[in-house]
C-alpha cells in the first residue's frame, strides 16, 4: 500500500466522532477485480480527488465507496439523485423554529455543506439520473476551490481536508443524462466491472458463510454464465448484478434455487425473452446439478 495512503488513514482514524457521526461510518467488504482499482481509488481519495465510479448496475460502486468510508473510519453522507433532487436536497432549507418563545428562520444543513463542514465522506449515487441544471451549484466544491457560498445564507464555507465527494454513475441507463463536460471534468474516473472467479465466491462466502459449498458452486456457475450472456449481447447488465445474486441466494436458503432466481434476478428485467433467457440456463444449471448429485 502506497505510503501516503497509510498516512492519510492513520491521520483520519485518529479523529473522534459523537454518536450520530460514528452511525454514519459505513462496513466495508469491497473485493477488486482489478488488482490495482482498490488502492487507486485510495490515492484519489488521500489526494482530495472527487472520484467518479463508473459501472453496471450491481457491480460494487456503493459498496467500494462504503468501504472507503470503513478503511477511513470516516462518515459518510449520502444523495441519492432523481429527476426531482434540487438545490434545497443538496444544501438544506429554511424552516420556522421556536426560540426563547419567538418564531426565528432556521436553516437545516442538508448532506453537502455537512459533509463540507464535518470533513465527511459525501456518496452522490446515480449522479447522472439528476437533471443537468441541478448539479452546477456543485461546480466550485468539486474542483481546487473546495468551497461553495450558501444561496440559501450567503455564508461562504470552506470544505475540511478531510471531505471527499465519491460519485456513481450508470451509463447508458434509462432515466440517465450524460454528464455535461464541465462535470465529468472535475472528477477522476473509475471503471468498476463485474466481479468472478474467485472474487465472486469470497463474496458469496462472506455474505453466506453457512451455505453449502455446492450451492456456492452452483451460484458461482450461473453468475458467470449471466455475465458472459450480458457480454454476448443477450441479457441486460442488471442480469448480471452481484447485488441480485446475492439477494438470491440468500433466498434460495428457503426456497428451490429456481425460484428464487426468477425472484431475484429474472422477473426484474423488462423484455420477457430475457427472463425466459435466464430461467432458461438456470434450468440447465440445476438440472445438471440433480444429474451430479444423483450420479
Amino acid at each position: 500500500m502506497d505510503s501516503i495512503i497509510e498516512h492519510e488513514k492513520q491521520q483520519r482514524n485518529s479523529r473522534l466522532y459523537g454518536e450520530e457521526e460514528r452511525a454514519l461510518i459505513q462496513e466495508g467488504g469491497y473485493i477488486s477485480p482489478d488488482p490495482y482499482l482498490w488502492e487507486d481509488v485510495l490515492i484519489g481519495i488521500t489526494l482530495q480527488n472527487p472520484v467518479l465510479l463508473k459501472g453496471p448496475s450491481g457491480a460494487g460502486k456503493t459498496r467500494l465507496a462504503q468501504s472507503v468510508s470503513d478503511y477511513f473510519q470516516q462518515p459518510m453522507q449520502s444523495i441519492n439523485c432523481s429527476v426531482d433532487l434540487d438545490a434545497e436536497a443538496l444544501l438544506g432549507f429554511k424552516t420556522i423554529v421556536r426560540q426563547d418563545g419567538e418564531m426565528a428562520i432556521d436553516f437545516v444543513e442538508g448532506p453537502v455543506i455537512q459533509a463540507m463542514k464535518k470533513g465527511h465522506i459525501l456518496y452522490i449515487d446515480e449522479i447522472n439520473m439528476a437533471r443537468p441544471e441541478t448539479l452546477p451549484i456543485l461546480h466550485s466544491v468539486l474542483d481546487h476551490r473546495r468551497m461553495l457560498t450558501n444561496p440559501f445564507t450567503g455564508e461562504v464555507i470552506h470544505a475540511h481536508d478531510d471531505f471527499n465527494v465519491i460519485a456513481a454513475i450508470n451509463e447508458g441507463y434509462v432515466g440517465t443524462s450524460p454528464m455535461n463536460e464541465a462535470l465529468k471534468n472535475r472528477f477522476v474516473s473509475y471503471s468498476v466491472p463485474y466481479i468472478a472467479g474467485e472474487q465472486l465466491e469470497q463474496v458469496l462466502r462472506n455474505v453466506y458463510p453457512s451455505a453449502p459449498d455446492k450451492q456456492i458452486a452452483l451460484f458461482l456457475q450461473i453468475g458467470n454464465d449471466l455475465k458472459k450472456q450480458v457480454i454476448n449481447g443477450l441479457l441486460s447488465d442488471e442480469a448480471a448484478s452481484i447485488r441480485s445474486l446475492l439477494d438470491a441466494l440468500g433466498l434460495a436458503n428457503h426456497m428451490p434455487i429456481d425460484r428464487a432466481i426468477r425472484y431475484a434476478i429474472a422477473e426484474k428485467l423488462e423484455d420477457p425473452i430475457e427472463r425466459d433467457l435466464v430461467m432458461e440456463l438456470v434450468g440447465t444449471w440445476v438440472t445438471s446439478s440433480r444429474v451430479g448429485q444423483s450420479e
